[in-house]
């Protein structure tokens, strides 16, 4: 069974449409903001929110493609960061060890 690889189309989706050329990391960090909204709005409603993860999936890909990077990559760094956190539940958010 072969792997599609969604990152690299969607990577090259962007390039086709000159999203990186001809936009900035601002301008796709505008569209994030409002792909989040949208998934807000979607969460707020208990609809299927899976295209609104998508959409700002697509959005931090081109945020990548711009400034050479992976997913894999940016995972592993956010993972690096996180694997030893501690802390507690507090009202439904993670609080870290030495922020309470």
């Amino acid at each position: 069974m072969t792997q599609i690889n969604y990152e690299k189309l969607i990577g090259q989706w962007h390039l086709d449409r000159n999203l990186i050329e001809g936009s900035t990391d601002k301008d796709q960090y505008m569209k994030l903001i409002q792909e989040v909204g949208e998934l807000s709005d979607s969460l707020c409603k208990s609809k299927d929110f899976r295209d609104d993860v998508g959409d700002i999936m697509v959005v931090l890909i081109n945020i990548l493609v711009r400034n050479n990077l992976t997913m894999d990559e940016c995972l592993k760094v956010a993972y690096e960061d996180i694997k030893d956190r501690k802390g507690k539940m507090v009202d439904g958010v993670f609080v870290k060890e030495g922020d309470s």
